[in-house]
């Protein structure tokens, strides 16, 4: 199903369906697994939301399991993903762009807030960094980097939750930077009275 920009902001920018989308990306999970992963939603809230994001396919039932005479439904996000495509980004408009970047930073304040909530946090032992670089770089530079980036995170994405793994979020923001601010003239050394010795102090 193909969704216009709108469309699309309206149904994945919602804090809670960012949440359904995060936890189903790269796994396969039922509701029961969604309702443990996001105890903080209401299940009621939670079914809801999903079942916006299946109707307007960006999950995708992949499997139905019959548990007990009832149907357990087993979900997964789309081959092409829940995210618009490159040919959509590239004709939003600025005020689509602060719309899409504020949500992305309001979800990663609210991951952040909800680990700081945790009983006990340990950023060492969890793995927890922020920081900003400055790389100043080449077209070419750019393009190798990004192509190294993608060939390290790859095969990763494809792992599956178990087997004593954490979900780890990794969020990533690339733009340019402002240049410094180009002076005019080069500084300039202030004038001395002719014949004072730069020796002498003031007192």
């Amino acid at each position: 199903m193909e969704l216009s920009r709108e469309r699309w902001a309206e149904l994945a920018l919602h804090p809670v369906r960012i949440r359904i989308l995060r936890a189903v990306a790269g796994a396969r999970l039922t509701t029961h697994d969604l309702a443990a992963l996001l105890p903080d939603i209401p299940q009621a809230t939670l079914y809801r939301h999903l079942a916006t994001l299946v109707k307007a396919g960006l999950i995708e039932v992949v499997e139905e399991r019959k548990i007990r005479g009832a149907v357990e439904r087993v979900y997964a996000l789309p081959t092409h993903g829940a995210t618009l495509d490159a040919a959509a980004l590239a004709t939003a408009t600025p005020e689509d762009h602060a719309r899409y970047f504020t949500a992305f930073v309001s979800s990663l304040l609210s991951e952040f807030s909800r680990y700081l909530a945790r009983e006990r946090i340990d950023f060492a032992a969890d793995g927890v960094g922020y920081q900003q670089l400055v790389l100043h770089l080449t077209d070419a530079e750019l393009a190798k980097f990004a192509a190294d980036l993608s060939q390290v995170i790859g095969p990763l994405l494809g792992n599956e939750p178990g087997e004593g793994r954490t979900p780890r979020l990794l969020a990533t923001i690339l733009l340019p930077a402002d240049q410094p601010a180009a002076t005019d003239s080069p500084q300039q050394t202030p004038e001395r009275d002719e014949g004072s010795d730069p020796r002498e102090g003031n007192g």
